[in-house]
């Protein structure tokens, strides 16, 4: 076990499951012709334990994965939280790898991309696989590495909106000292008056085959921002030479 921030998404989560103290959940498992009644600590000293049974363990992921799966869509999704909950050991040791290792790779995000991916992989794990929660921490860590991979090849934006409005405040282009090589920036933003409220990321999109990632490229690139990789366009940045007209 490792311990999690307060502000952390998996900490909110074992808040979910375990509940405030006294608060009562079980699991039902079926070991052979023997029925044991679990707590949700007691389901996972079952499978990370250090005298954890194989038997017992399977019997875990199968009961919680099942119920997870009978419930309704407008239901309270406390089976599904608990396969989640049941999901995190397995998970700790990549994501402080992930971490270590790119530091622009934010926790709260890997964190959230880690619970869309069990809840992703609880829908097609088969329950009656001896390897059910080997499969799921797979899934996931597989996940957790490309989504980290991918936000390292991503330019951070933090504050569209600000950055937006210092652009529009300067003095128009004809006025300026043109610098040689200087580069304009233009942002399009939605039509709506609300604002961009969310971190953005503008990601370069990869040279055509045969095509040399060179400077000469810069005046071509247009950056697409999105909330997420299959979310709708929110708005679109265009980098121009310093005096170009649109």
């Amino acid at each position: 076990m490792t311990s999690t921030g307060a502000e952390s998404v998996f900490a909110r989560i074992d808040q979910g499951v375990l509940g405030p103290p006294g608060a009562t959940r079980s699991l039902a498992v079926h070991v052979g012709s023997r029925a044991v009644l679990l707590s949700p600590e007691e389901s996972r000293r079952a499978l990370y334990g250090p005298r954890r049974d194989a038997a017992l363990g399977a019997a875990v992921w199968r009961q919680a994965v099942t119920e997870a799966r009978r419930e309704p869509r407008d239901g309270d999704g406390t089976g599904r939280l608990l396969v989640v909950w049941l999901v995190l050991p397995g998970l700790y040791r990549n994501l402080h790898r992930i971490l270590r290792l790119w530091r622009r790779v934010d926790r709260a995000d890997l964190e959230a991309e880690a619970v869309l991916a069990v809840l992703a992989a609880l829908d097609v794990v088969d329950p009656d696989d001896p390897d059910t929660g080997g499969c799921l921490v797979k899934e996931v860590v597989n996940r957790m590495w490309a989504y980290a991979k991918r936000v390292t090849r991503e330019i951070p934006i933090v504050d569209i909106g600000a950055f937006a409005e210092a652009r529009n405040s300067t003095a128009p282009p004809e006025e300026q000292p043109r610098l040689p090589e200087a580069w304009e920036v233009h942002i399009t933003p939605p039509p709506r008056r609300e604002g961009l409220y969310a971190t953005l990321r503008f990601a370069e999109p990869h040279p055509r085959q045969g095509g040399r990632r060179t400077g000469t490229r810069l005046p071509d690139m247009v950056f697409r921002a999105r909330r997420h990789e299959e979310a709708d366009l929110i708005g679109t940045l265009v980098l121009r030479p310093a005096g170009v007209r649109r």
